[in-house]
């Protein structure tokens, strides 16, 4: 797939078809772990050199929020628009 073609629906959709069923088993505490296990190996890639590691972590974290937007039943497309592209949000604080 082409990146500039890509969509957070699309992802989500992706990483459902893949995934879900085990996340789902597997549930949001234990899911949420696995998440902030992926932010703690993102941190760590901020402040080193390797741009790989740095591409992979960012794709990781971003996956794993995927996951537990799919087993919460959270729409993340839907979910940012109603947050920050609404006219209103950019005077909001984040």
């Amino acid at each position: 797939m082409d990146p500039a073609r890509l969509t957070l629906e699309a992802l989500q959709k992706l990483i459902s078809e893949r995934y879900e069923a085990t996340d789902r088993a597997r549930g949001t505490p234990k899911t949420f772990l696995w998440f902030i296990e992926e932010v703690g190996e993102l941190a760590t890639a901020l402040n080193g050199a390797d741009l790989k590691n740095l591409r992979d972590e960012f794709a990781d974290v971003l996956a794993w929020l995927c996951t537990l937007a799919n087993i919460n039943d959270v729409d993340l497309a839907s979910a940012v628009t109603e947050k920050y592209l609404r006219q209103e949000a950019a005077k909001e604080p984040k």
